[in-house]
């Protein structure tokens, strides 16, 4: 009697315990809103001037940013808004 020979496989069956992932596509980016025209002005002009002129008590007068106290760079004493 003559046994059966057993060749092993070119490739090792393997088995996956994960079950599949679905690929997920992202959604696609909105365009952006278009801009009015009156702010793309004001953008182009460079934006809004933050900054104010302020006379102090002294007499002094000056520019700073704008702010709810600013001190005078004259005589150090603080501006009301």
């Amino acid at each position: 009697m003559q046994s059966a020979r057993v060749f092993p496989t070119s490739r090792p069956t393997v088995r996956r315990d994960r079950a599949r992932r679905l690929h997920v596509v992202p959604d696609p980016v909105p365009l952006p809103e278009p801009i009015h025209p009156a702010e793309r002005r004001l953008r182009d002009a460079g934006g809004p001037d933050d900054r104010a002129t302020y006379t102090c008590q002294c007499g002094y007068l000056f520019e700073a940013p704008v702010n709810t106290t600013v001190t005078c760079p004259n005589c150090s004493s603080e501006q009301a808004w």
